[in-house]
């Protein structure tokens, strides 16, 4: 039975097809979560224009891709609400009105902020819409009133900062009208790049995504780094930081195999060949199944649209609730 007073807002921007890393560090506890709580699925195309201004079009086409890949590793319609963050108004409404309650500077030492300008490599042009996202964030979690928002470690500032603005508003306009929200933390740790690198993400052209084919899957897993010094078959092998053994943990059901095959690495004699094929076939028999699903909406994309425009109507009458409370609270109601 679900819990009322337990709801979930979550989502991903449309910058392309989602990947393995999500599957890990969101898509899965978002299954889990549309069975115990009210949960609000958002595909942020807004927040995408941030630095996709001029590309509205390519954020356009992945809003529909995103929704393919939410739909086919199982997010159900009839137990979450997906939406479109443009077809819902008040929040950019809330937005302006929770601009006046932070500072500039506030904004620039926001440590997630200060992160992503450096890792896309805006220097002195970044646009001010990125700037602000994150209380575009706070407006979108604080729409809903949710009180649980699924985010990885790097997120937590954003959590932080739309419960400032919570606090905020309730002491400025003397109502507690919002509510604040408590970050939930995926049990999973960050799947790594196939390339290595801590994070998987389609700028370093490093990720598996939940719609490649067999053969795209294949060569990725092929190239995929491991221990750097398991130079020779007889070298012992190590396990731990070795992306091959993030994969097959994450994925893999012959828990005992997988062990077996850790113990082999570790005292020499198992090459790099033998562990590569048997992920293949793990990441196969998880990707096939999904990949079938995609391939049946992807058939019937304007029941799809009908899902999202569904979706966004529930969105926009429950965020059209809390709008009305807060202009209540701050006595614009003319």
């Amino acid at each position: 039975m679900k819990n009322e007073k337990r709801i979930v807002l979550t989502g991903d921007r449309p910058t392309g097809p989602l990947h393995l890393g999500h599957y890990v560090g969101s898509l899965q506890s978002r299954i889990t979560l549309q069975d115990t709580a009210d949960q609000y699925v958002m595909i942020a195309d807004l927040q995408a224009l941030t630095d996709y201004a001029k590309e509205s079009d390519f954020v356009r086409k992945n809003v529909f891709q995103v929704a393919l890949d939410y739909l086919a590793v199982g997010i159900d319609p009839q137990k979450t609400v997906i939406f479109i963050q443009s077809l819902i108004p008040p929040l950019t409404e809330l937005t302006l009105y929770y601009l006046n309650l932070v500072t500039w500077n506030r904004l620039k030492h926001n440590p997630t902020v200060k992160q992503e300008i450096v890792h896309k490599g805006f220097g002195e042009g970044v646009p001010a819409g990125f700037m602000v996202y994150p209380i575009c964030q706070a407006a979108d979690i604080t729409a809903f009133k949710a009180t649980c928002v699924p985010v990885g470690e790097d997120q937590l500032p954003m959590i932080e900062q739309t419960n400032e603005i919570v606090r905020a508003f309730n002491r400025t306009y003397k109502k507690d009208v919002l509510v604040e929200a408590e970050a939930f933390l995926s049990r999973a740790a960050r799947l790594p790049g196939i390339d290595g690198s801590p994070k998987m993400s389609k700028t370093l052209n490093n990720a598996i995504y939940l719609s490649d084919t067999s053969d795209q899957v294949k060569k990725k897993v092929q190239k995929m780094y491991s221990d750097p010094r398991h130079l020779r078959v007889e070298d012992p092998g190590r396990v731990e930081g070795n992306p091959l053994f993030y994969y097959l943990d994450a994925f893999g059901k012959e828990t005992s195999k997988i062990e077996q095959l850790k113990e082999h690495y570790r005292r020499g004699g198992l090459g790099d060949g033998v562990v590569k094929k048997h992920l293949l076939e793990v990441l196969i028999d998880f990707l096939e199944p999904i990949q079938k699903r995609r391939a049946l909406f992807e058939k019937d994309p304007e029941g799809v649209m009908d899902i999202l425009r569904s979706g966004s109507a529930k969105a926009l009458e429950k965020a059209s609730s809390t709008l009305s409370e807060v202009r209540s609270a701050m006595g614009l109601t003319y």
